[in-house]
């Protein structure tokens, strides 16, 4: 079993439970104690976990993820801000990749009838982009109901035809160490392997993902220029030191 996906099960138990002793873990997952313990104290390291005598408890639901419908309705001015920005680094004949989220979704009312290829893993963003009057493709694969987006692995064998100019991804969380992160294993996979078909990578994310960690790493912090509305000054050193950041607030 590999390190992720064992992690992935310990912290499915622990969600379900609230706390596990360690021998359940060991018994339940077949692996030896050091290797038990050895990933407890990562995940606690990660402030996923908190490690109690004979097992652990959660600390936080970090791979619950909010519902589209959850996530349009924060921070709105903020994204909308974000969006348009992004907007403007489009070119006519681009062909760019738009992640499922409700940052990329403001991005395509200010895509309307313009001469490009936009491929998405958003049911939802594939439906406006059909109402803007945009050439748009829908990956294939599985749907996350919650959000909507497409993952799993048809979309990442979907996602091989295609190069883009630009891809813009969103991120339930940035962390100067751990990189880009997201609650969902399976959706993690299906950003990374856009970023790699990409020239030029943006992540989409507003202030409130500063410094945060979610269970399953997109890819590194400087593989992409963040695009947001202002970096928290607490944690500004540490993310320019990295990458590139654009701040959109005026």
């Amino acid at each position: 079993m590999l390190n992720a996906e064992r992690k992935q099960l310990i912290m499915e138990s622990i969600e379900k439970l609230g706390v596990i002793k360690l021998q359940e873990l060991v018994e339940g997952l077949a692996t030896s104690e050091s290797t038990i313990r050895r990933d407890l104290i990562e995940l606690e390291e990660q402030g996923l976990i908190q490690r109690v005598h004979g097992g652990a408890k959660l600390v936080k639901l970090h791979n619950q993820e909010p519902s589209m419908n959850e996530k349009s309705f924060k921070n709105i001015q903020s994204k909308k801000e974000i969006a348009a920005y992004c907007a403007s680094l489009v070119e006519e004949n681009d062909c760019i990749y738009l992640d499922a989220g409700s940052t990329t979704l403001e991005l395509i009312t200010h895509l309307a009838n313009r001469n490009i290829t936009v491929v998405t893993n958003g049911l939802t963003h594939i439906e406006e982009l059909v109402r803007q009057n945009i050439d748009a493709y829908l990956l294939g694969g599985k749907m996350k109901v919650h959000t909507k987006a497409i993952i799993g692995a048809v979309a990442l064998d979907n996602i091989q035809n295609y190069h883009f100019d630009k891809a813009f991804i969103g991120t339930n969380a940035m962390h100067p160490e751990h990189g880009y992160t997201t609650p969902d294993m399976e959706e993690a996979f299906v950003k990374r392997a856009a970023k790699e078909r990409a020239d030029r990578v943006f992540v989409v994310a507003d202030h409130t993902k500063f410094n945060e960690v979610n269970f399953s790493k997109m890819f590194s912090i400087e593989e992409a220029t963040i695009v947001t509305d202002y970096i928290p000054s607490a944690v500004k050193e540490s993310f320019i030191q990295k990458t590139k950041i654009i701040e959109v607030e005026k």
